[in-house]
């Protein structure tokens, strides 16, 4: 017996999902404790079709999880390729930098989810991501050659530890990755 095609996703439930998202990100941003009704209600949906879309909170940040760190290991060969080395990774930096404020309310349950590095598949692509950054700024004289881009990432982790709620946030960020950038210059 042939089990039956799937039917695609109407337009409609596709716009209601990528509502959802766009509204749990800036919300869990704001306040990791941010609730689904709440969200749903930003979202002009109803808790029934948030459900619907993400059956659990985990599963709602599993998912915004896994869309921004691949956005970010989309973005390094695309800022390659329009930017200098240096250039490249800086800009990749304020990205990830950006992405912390997201991260730092939900880190405790991404971390059980994944089970940190060890079970996490996208652990190895978003190291890849730094990996290309890095040889690029050493094949072009502007990065230390043979930093592991591992190193790197555990520096990087600082950043889901700023609290977005205080003032000065974004400024702490930007003087933590100057200090990483300046420590990785050639």
């Amino acid at each position: 017996m042939n089990p039956q095609p799937s039917k695609p996703t109407r337009r409609d439930a596709r716009d209601n999902r990528d509502r959802i998202l766009s509204v749990a990100r800036a919300e869990l941003a704001a306040a990791g404790t941010a609730s689904l009704s709440a969200i749903a209600r930003k979202a002009g949906v109803g808790i029934g079709t948030l459900y619907r879309h993400f059956p659990t909170r985990e599963a709602l940040i599993m998912e915004l999880y896994r869309h921004d760190l691949q956005h970010l290991i989309d973005l390094a060969p695309r800022l390659l390729g329009t930017h200098p080395p240096l250039e490249a990774l800086r800009r990749w930096f304020a990205e990830v930098a950006h992405y912390g404020r997201l991260k730092f309310g939900v880190s405790e349950v991404v971390h059980a989810a994944t089970g940190g590095a060890a079970e996490d598949p996208m652990y190895g692509p978003f190291v890849d991501a730094i990996g290309v950054l890095l040889a690029a700024g050493a094949a072009d004289g502007s990065l230390k050659p043979g930093i592991d881009p591992e190193d790197v990432l555990l520096q990087l982790s600082v950043l889901w530890r700023i609290d977005p709620a205080r003032g000065d946030a974004e400024a702490r960020a930007a003087r933590i990755l100057a200090l990483i950038v300046d420590g990785l210059r050639a």
